[in-house]
């Protein structure tokens, strides 16, 4: 599992750019935000946690289409089906490099978007906080729908579609939670705590879904 996971980290990071290209596309939406709302900096103080958190969440659909597409064009996928190890555990591994070479350059990234957006330090604290306990959540998800999609030559947008209506729990939570750490009347332990029950849910789910359709797609 250790091979797996170090293999698909550097397949991860070397593919079409890989963290780069998510953290570029992460910044560049963020950064237009400004120039749409006007230079108001309380404005962009408010609304920055909502805004580094949808960038974040773009960022990560760009690239959940390649977590099982690499495998299949090199015919390492029907390996993997083979092999004695449960597949559950095969997909946890691989979502787990996914999320370290896409979704964790992310979580790096938020504090710099979070000072352009005129966020006070602990609104970047919380932001960076859920972020790191929310998004491994869509890459889970992301993982059942980039296994339906990897019987097609170009299932990118189909998993963004697929995906997206699953991943809104994890950014509403994830928003209140980081407006809660910011506004003394609403408390900050709440959502959170139901953001890391989600991530903890669908940890469980999300391999096991994938899981199952690459075994119907290889039948």
């Amino acid at each position: 599992m250790i091979a797996l996971y170090l293999r698909d980290l550097k397949l991860a990071v070397r593919s079409g750019g890989g963290a780069l290209i998510g953290v570029l596309f992460f910044m560049t939406v963020v950064a237009v935000i400004p120039f749409g709302v006007g230079p108001d900096l309380n404005l962009l103080s408010r609304i920055g946690p909502a805004i580094v958190w949808i960038g974040a969440l773009l960022a990560t659909l760009l690239g959940l289409d390649r977590l099982f597409q690499a495998d299949r064009d090199d015919g390492s996928l029907d390996i993997l089906l083979m092999q004695e190890t449960p597949l559950v555990l095969t997909v946890f591994v691989k979502c787990l490099a996914h999320w370290t070479a896409s979704g964790l350059p992310l979580v790096i990234a938020s504090p710099l978007l979070g000072l352009f957006m005129n966020m006070e330090p602990l609104a970047i604290g919380a932001v960076m906080l859920t972020l790191l306990v929310g998004s491994p959540a869509i890459t889970f998800i992301g993982a059942a729908g980039a296994a339906v999609a990897v019987v097609l030559p170009r299932g990118g947008l189909l998993v963004s579609i697929l995906v997206l209506p699953l991943v809104v729990p994890v950014l509403i939570f994830g928003v209140s939670a980081s407006y809660a750490a910011v506004e003394d009347p609403a408390p900050f332990l709440p959502p959170f705590l139901f953001l890391v029950a989600i991530t903890l849910f669908f940890a469980v789910i999300g391999p096991l879904a994938a899981a199952l359709a690459l075994r119907n797609s290889s039948d």
